[in-house]
């Protein structure tokens, strides 16, 4: 199947548009047009072929479509929040916000033998779940039926994009909720000494994948310190905006190669610096 230039020419736009200016429901706006269209073409790939072997059809309808679906739903979802969040003081805002995340982890609540089954790994049912032609009359009811299409669907490959959404949409909301909170209680700011004279010339989401091992490590304060703290550290030391953080992480653990591809590099580098010192 050629989806795998899709998928990247897709991630890529993605990239694009968030990085890029323009407010949330701007790029929602976007973001839906764009996944949309991805999902179309797509569709035209895979509905009515025969995948090679069962394993392949497995793979795409549990991992590749969930993909390129989530961020359908994600975008949809986070246009019809923000656009009726209210615009008065935090409180009201925190309120509001906190009452979607509730709402948001009501879902999984709902679903929750899927929801296990889907993240211990599980794969024993996969072929009743993510085969075209099977039924579950237990889906969920929150579904896109109007892309619902017997070729280009199976019973649960949906319920694995909502997963795949709502956890980027809570990272979203929480984040927008610490933000929100640091306004109401301005945090004791032990003001940074002098400007920093380092730049972080890697990618972002490198540093980031560093900014979380070190923070799951516990090697500072003996783990007593917020992320929310070190990131901001961070930001200052190597005089960089990490953007949304949260976000990234949630990107850097949907990998489908090594998550940590950083560190692995990292760990190459420095035993070739060791072994070079050695000859």
């Amino acid at each position: 199947m050629k989806y795998q230039k899709l998928l990247s020419e897709f991630e890529g736009q993605l990239d694009a548009l968030e990085s890029g200016n323009g407010d949330v429901l701007f790029k929602a706006e976007k973001g839906i047009a764009l996944v949309e269209s991805s999902i179309r073409k797509l569709q035209k790939q895979i509905a009515g072929k025969t995948f090679a072997s069962q394993t392949d059809e497995i793979y795409f309808f549990k991992h590749v479509k969930p993909q390129i679906f989530s961020k359908l739903i994600y975008y949809v979802k986070l246009f019809n929040i923000e656009s009726k969040r209210p615009r008065g003081n935090n409180a009201a805002q925190i309120k509001y916000l906190q009452h979607q995340i509730d709402k948001l982890q009501t879902f999984f609540n709902d679903n929750l033998e899927f929801y296990n089954y889907y993240r211990r790994g599980a794969m024993s049912l996969d072929e009743q779940y993510f085969v075209r032609g099977n039924r579950d009359l237990r889906l969920p009811l929150e579904s896109f039926h109007f892309l619902i299409d017997d070729k280009f669907s199976t019973c649960q490959d949906g319920t694995v994009a909502t997963i795949m959404a709502y956890d980027m949409l809570i990272v979203y909301l929480r984040k927008e909720v610490d933000d929100l909170n640091n306004t109401l209680e301005p945090t004791k700011n032990t003001p940074m000494e002098k400007p920093s004279k380092l730049f972080w010339t890697g990618s972002k989401t490198d540093l980031i994948e560093l900014l979380y091992a070190l923070h799951a490590s516990e090697s500072i304060n003996g783990g007593t310190v917020d992320i929310k703290e070190m990131a901001s550290h961070f930001e200052h030391f190597y005089n960089i905006d990490l953007g949304n953080y949260y976000h990234t992480f949630i990107e850097i653990r949907s990998r489908k190669t090594s998550k940590t591809r950083f560190l692995d590099k990292l760990l190459e580098l420095l035993n070739q610096r060791m072994e070079s010192l050695d000859e």
